[in-house]
């Protein structure tokens, strides 16, 4: 199959393309200033997903996205100004009519070949199936080691092994995905709060290896600012999930510097200081912060829990 992103290759998900039915997905496709690649990339998607609901939400953009999106045949919302991509997100995770929505970049990054191989996987009994992005797939060595300290740090609080946590291609269950729209950023953060949103309502979460290209145009990602950005992704990793394992570790961290400094300050010079007090103080009240953080997130999750 020849389409906008050269010859299709999907030999292997011909026998998957036969049994798929593509009348109860919608496909979501976020874009902000995509003129370069949005046409080609909407028309690989009708090539490969006959019937599905091809939705393109356009934030805000400036260039010929909105004219480009339309000729080749996608559902076009608009945003009047940028919202940002968990906006956009959320926008066409409400107006998508399938019962299965797929999300995936405007930019010529994912593959939609790879759409295939997703919903299949959703197939066997899960709720959401994530593309997850290998390790010459990022777009920088930055970014590839950013992406896995969130990997390990996710790993650790929820117990199971996540392969890709910020990775913006993913086929979900639409009900599931529309009980957590309250929860997600407007910002670009939304695969990590989903993600761990997911897990824990207590969802199937799955991960599919997938190639990332480079994608077409200028990225939107600016070096300080997201770089802040996604520093504070690993601290919301922690309150959306448990805070407790986030802040229980530096509560005794500061719990065991006081009792270290307080043995010496005593073998010293005999007494307890305000130093060893502060420390202690400073154990108990983050501790405590956990605890209530603990409490909000369960009512957060009270509607998916019970």
């Amino acid at each position: 199959m020849t389409g906008a992103f050269g010859t299709v290759q999907i030999s292997e998900s011909e026998a998957m393309l036969e049994k798929l039915n593509f009348s109860h997905v919608s496909i979501v496709l976020p874009a902000k200033n995509e003129g370069l690649a949005i046409g080609a990339t909407v028309r690989c998607v009708v090539e490969t997903c006959p019937g599905a609901e091809i939705i393109v939400v356009d934030d805000g953009s400036t260039d010929a996205t909105v004219r480009e999106a339309g000729r080749a045949s996608a559902k076009v919302i608009f945003h009047p100004y940028s919202k940002g991509n968990g906006a956009a997100i959320k926008s066409g995770a409400r107006a998508a009519s399938g019962e299965i929505i797929v999300f995936l970049d405007a930019d010529g990054q994912h593959n939609p070949a790879d759409i295939p191989r997703l919903l299949a996987r959703l197939d066997s009994g899960y709720d959401m199936v994530v593309g997850a992005r290998g390790k010459g797939s990022q777009a920088s060595v930055g970014r590839g080691l950013a992406n896995a300290l969130y990997n390990r740090m996710a790993s650790y609080m929820t117990g199971h092994r996540i392969d890709d946590l910020t990775s913006g291609f993913r086929a979900v269950r639409a009900a599931r995905f529309r009980e957590f729209l309250y929860l997600l950023p407007n910002g670009f953060s939304y695969p990590t709060t989903s993600t761990m949103a997911f897990f824990r309502a207590g969802y199937s979460v799955a991960y599919e290896p997938i190639d990332a290209a480079q994608r077409v145009g200028k990225s939107h990602i600016r070096l300080l600012r997201d770089g802040v950005r996604f520093f504070l992704i690993i601290f919301k990793i922690g309150t959306l999930y448990s805070p407790l394992k986030l802040f229980g570790p530096v509560a005794l961290f500061l719990f065991l510097l006081a009792t270290g400094w307080y043995v010496h300050t005593f073998v010293e010079f005999g007494r307890f200081t305000n130093m060893s007090a502060l420390f202690y103080s400073a154990s108990v009240v983050v501790f405590l912060i956990g605890l209530v953080s603990e409490q909000i997130t369960a009512l957060m999750y009270r509607d998916s829990d019970g």
